[in-house]
């Protein structure tokens, strides 16, 4: 039997509601861009405004709360210095890949998947 000082491994565990992040964005090319970021892993950190302007910041981001319209209905960016116009939370592990042979964008849960090396330019 272990004991903790302070907050146990499971309290810790249990109070993520959303543990997972997903940043989605597009570069100038319109390379697709997704980022994953695993709370419990706590080696990972997301920019969420880049450098710019003041007025161009996304000012209303949120721990744990999706937002889903980062880009105008001409796809055009709603806030520039906004790095993923698109943010999700799940408590799941989902991963976010295009088959190969058909071009689809498939998501699956809870399991890996062996992306191809050398395919896109580099992200940040």
């Amino acid at each position: 039997m272990s004991y903790f000082i302070g907050t146990s491994p499971e309290a810790v565990v249990n109070g993520f509601i959303k543990r997972y992040f997903y940043g989605l964005r597009r570069n100038d090319d319109g390379e697709l861009f997704l980022i994953r970021i695993d709370q419990l892993a706590g080696d990972e950190t997301a920019v969420i405004n880049d450098v710019g302007i003041g007025a161009n910041n996304f000012l209303d981001y949120e721990e744990g709360i999706d937002f889903l319209e980062g880009v105008d209905i001409e796809h055009n960016v709603i806030y520039q210095n906004l790095r993923y116009p698109q943010l999700k939370w799940d408590s799941r592990l989902l991963t976010y890949y295009v088959d190969p042979v058909d071009g689809q964008y498939i998501i699956s849960i809870s399991q890996d998947y062996e992306y191809p090396e050398n395919i896109s330019s580099p992200g940040y």
